[in-house]
């Protein structure tokens, strides 16, 4: 101990506590090593705990460094674990941000804000390389659609076009390269690297066979024994410009009559324009599975009266086949977009079942979408192959389903069939049973257990059904019986009641009886509860009128008693508001007033008994009234009996009885006179409230009433109890301020402090809190033993030793005051010494028992 306070220069052997918590500030500036600090703590603790606090504020604060250094390098570590390889898991990587904060790393400090920043760096690289990726993939899809279009015009306008599609096509796979040459391409999602090759190989197709059909059109243009290129736009074309050749080199045929050739003219408009019109109405609505039909008929009708019709219907002609080509394109796109779509979700069902039923409505709803969108273009013989294995391979789930689902229905089956052969049983046990709350109590454990015993088909649901009903009515047919009989007998129980509701004189005993007979008839037998709520609302209904119709004729007997309840609640309110004012003369002054109208009535009434006798007069002594002249002997005192007071204690024989404690003569928290008054609103010999006597006392006191002034006098009691404590506290409250700040003006006054307590008392307190504070520890210590030996109250641990030594000197001085007689000169000590917080919340503790004593 004495190693320690060299170390804390002094702060064991420091005789205050301020003084020990300055040294211990001043020793912590020196940066003690932890061993030091955990030694000086754990020895400081018992001895002082304000002193060791900033010992412990110290080790708390390490530990804390210690504990955030140890965090930082476990997810340092972590976060290097994700940056040293090549691929980066994007999710592992935007976790570690939230995990690490979750546990509390220093996000904010090094080296965690550099891998942090090291990680959002990689982060958005490779965000932004998936973006570009998934731009890429659009864009592939652009280049095929404007490969498609060129499908519906002139082959000398897609031969124009050739060559900045090549370059744009080069482009794209020169920026798909780039892409897939990026350091972060292995860390992108698995998806965007099977999505870019895909739109290669897509657009790859795309331009080879559009270059393929280029080629084949420029041999055709030249040779016309050349085959036609597969795009129907260009053959045709080719096929006219083939035509046109042939018709120029052919001799001229004479000239046909113009009457025939306007008749061919009309009929060729006509079939074309009826070609045109079909075909129109068909691109309008969109078919797309119609639209090609159209189509080809439009183009069979131009190849057979193409050379009658005029330039303006040729060129409408041309003009809706290229509309019709571009709406087959697109709906070859389209419908080669939705097919990739329910191949995804095929997919997605095998990877995350939705299990049972939903699983099959979800695969026969893809598989109806599948069919649906091959009747709109050509199928795909590619995709429709993928999606047949998932669904094939998601269907896995289905087929376990449906064996569970079968063998869910057998074990139900059995489980019915044997809860049907269950009842059967009990419906022949119970033949002649009458104890039908066991009955009632069974049928429900069998609906239920019907109920719960598991899933059927629709069809054998109804077939099982029916022949649970069947059964269960059989097996209540017993107990309908004895509800119909127990509903007339209760029904007859009614008109009983109706009947003995009706006589002039209400009889208690026979509704009693009736009520029995109710009684034990529905604990026998247990009806619906709705039925047998109905029918005791009718059976007690008669009877609550007959009560009521009594009520109100004892009510109209006792109007003529309405003034003195009315004198008696309006004392009562005006006493309820005095208690909300808080203020104890208003509460003792209403408490008066109420007392003085709870008497008025019986001393008006002892008047009109007795008129030659004077009303304040003692009682009588039965002698005629005397002259004014004749002078009268004074009556002796009548001796109050006297009141005999169960008591507690020891009843051996030659033991010692306690003194039986002084009754009191008045109620607690209320003054004298105001208790007894108020105990004399309770007596029936000092009220007249004494039912067995005349009424010769005055009126009855209402119900009502009664309560109103029972309740005020109780609210009284409490407000002044409240007022007390509160007063109490105030006066604790002054003394202890005007200790601390060591002025005599804060002290209480002498009528606060008590009447028991003197002037003298209080102006040596004032002297001792005027004089200055006197250092003197000792005295104020065994001034507080004293104080806590009167007060009987228990002494903190510390002081113990010093409390038993004084009880011992106590015991050897028999003619010295004891603390009890002295308490007031104690307190007197104390307050001349220097405050203390410990010593004055002692000395709180103290006055607040005995100046409760004193008051």
């Amino acid at each position: 101990m004495q190693a320690l306070d060299a170390l804390t220069g002094g702060a064991f052997s420091a005789p205050t506590a301020g003084e020990r918590a300055a040294r211990v500030r001043l020793w912590l500036e020196s940066d003690p090593p932890p061993e030091q600090l955990s030694e000086v703590f754990r020895e400081l603790s018992h001895r002082d705990k304000g002193a060791a606090r900033p010992v412990k504020d110290r080790l708390d604060e390490r530990r804390r460094v210690r504990h955030q250094e140890a965090l930082a390098q476990e997810w340092a570590d972590r976060a290097r674990t994700l940056l040293e390889p090549q691929r980066l898991n994007l999710a592992d990587a935007l976790a570690w941000q939230r995990d690490a904060a979750k546990a509390g790393a220093p996000l904010s400090r090094e080296p965690l804000a550099g891998l942090r920043q090291q990680l959002v760096d990689r982060v958005k690289v490779i965000e932004d390389l998936q973006h570009q990726a998934q731009v890429h993939r659009e864009a592939a899809v652009l280049l095929a659609q404007r490969i498609e279009l060129l499908s519906t015009k002139p082959w000398r306008e897609a031969q124009i076009q050739q060559a900045a599609l090549l370059e744009d096509v080069n482009q794209w796979r020169a920026q798909a390269d780039a892409l897939e040459s990026h350091a972060a391409w292995v860390s992108i999602d698995p998806r965007f690297p099977v999505q870019t090759e895909a739109a290669r190989q897509q657009l790859q197709l795309v331009w080879l066979a559009f270059d393929a059909a280029l080629l084949q059109a420029l041999n055709a243009s030249t040779d016309p024994q050349a085959p036609l290129p597969a795009v129907h736009v260009w053959a045709d074309e080719l096929r006219v410009a083939r035509q046109q050749a042939e018709l120029s080199d052919k001799p001229a045929r004479p000239k046909a009559d113009p009457a025939v050739l306007a008749q061919q003219r009309a009929a060729a408009a006509a079939a074309v324009k009826q070609a045109l019109d079909a075909l129109s109405r068909e691109v309008a609505e969109g078919h797309g599975k119609a639209a090609p039909k159209a189509a080809a008929d439009l183009r069979q009708t131009l190849k057979e009266h193409g050379r009658h019709i005029d330039a303006t219907l040729e060129a409408q002609a041309h003009a809706a086949l290229t509309s019709a080509g571009e709406l087959e394109g697109w709906q070859r796109w389209r419908a080669d977009q939705i097919r990739e779509e329910l191949v995804a979700k095929a997919q997605a069902l095998v990877v995350q079942p939705l299990g049972g039923r939903k699983q099959q409505e979800a695969l026969r709803h893809l598989r109806e979408q599948w069919k649906t969108g091959d009747q709109g273009g050509v199928p795909n013989h590619g995709l429709w192959k993928k999606f047949d294995e998932a669904c094939n391979q998601a269907y896995k789930v289905v087929e376990e389903w449906l064996k569970q689902a079968r063998e869910q229905q057998e074990a139900s089956k059995s489980q019915r069939q044997a809860l049907m052969d269950e009842v059967r049983a009990w419906t022949e046990t119970l033949q002649g049973d009458a104890d039908w709350k066991l009955q009632v109590r069974a049928l429900a454990s069998f609906e239920q257990r019907w109920r719960e015993a598991g899933h059927l088909s629709e069809k054998l649901y109804v077939q099982w059904q029916t022949q649970w009903k069947a059964l269960i009515e059989a097996a209540e047919a017993p107990l309908k019986a004895a509800r119909q009989q127990s509903l007339e007998h209760r029904r007859a129980l009614i008109a009983q009641a109706e009947e003995l509701a009706t006589q002039p004189l209400l009889r208690v005993d026979a509704v009693r009886s009736l009520q029995q007979r109710w009684q034990q008839e529905s604990q026998r037998v247990p009806l619906d509860r709705r039925q047998e709520q109905k029918l005791w609302d009718a059976f007690r209904k008669p009877i609550d009128e007959a009560f009521a119709r009594k009520s109100s004729e004892r009510e109209k007997a006792a109007q003529a008693l309405g003034e003195y309840d009315r004198a008696v609640l309006g004392a009562a309110q005006a006493l309820e508001q005095a208690n909300a004012s808080g203020q104890a003369q208003q509460i003792q002054a209403a408490v008066r007033q109420l007392e003085e109208a709870l008497r008025a009535p019986a001393a008006s009434a002892r008047v009109a008994a007795a008129p030659d006798q004077p009303e304040p007069g003692p009682v009588s002594t039965g002698q005629e009234a005397a002259p004014d002249d004749v002078q009268q002997p004074s009556p002796e005192p009548v001796a109050k009996p006297k009141l005999v007071l169960a008591v507690r204690g020891d009843d051996r024989p030659g033991a010692r009885k306690a003194e039986p404690a002084a009754r009191p003569e008045h109620g607690r928290g209320l003054p004298r006179e105001a208790g007894r008054d108020r105990g004399a609103t309770r007596s029936p010999r000092e009220t007249g409230f004494d039912r067995g006597r005349p009424d010769d006392r005055g009126p009855r006191l209402g119900a009502v009433a009664f309560r109103a002034q029972r309740e005020a006098l109780d609210h009284a009691q409490q407000a002044l109890r409240k007022l007390a404590a509160q007063a109490h506290g105030e006066v604790l409250t002054g003394i202890l301020q005007a200790w601390q700040a060591r002025d005599a003006a804060q002290l209480p006054t002498a009528q606060a402090l008590g009447k028991t307590l003197s002037a003298a008392i209080r102006q040596r307190w004032v002297q001792s809190l005027s004089a200055a504070p006197a250092d003197q520890a000792d005295a104020a210590a065994q001034a507080l033993l004293r104080l806590e030996i009167a007060a009987d109250l228990p002494t903190p641990a510390g002081h113990l030793p010093a409390r038993r030594l004084l009880q011992l000197q106590l015991l050897t001085q028999r003619h010295a005051a004891a603390p009890a007689q002295t308490w007031s000169e104690d307190v007197s000590s104390v307050l001349a010494c220097v405050y203390e917080a410990d010593q004055a919340r002692r000395l709180q503790a103290i006055l607040k028992t005995l100046l409760r004593s004193e008051r």
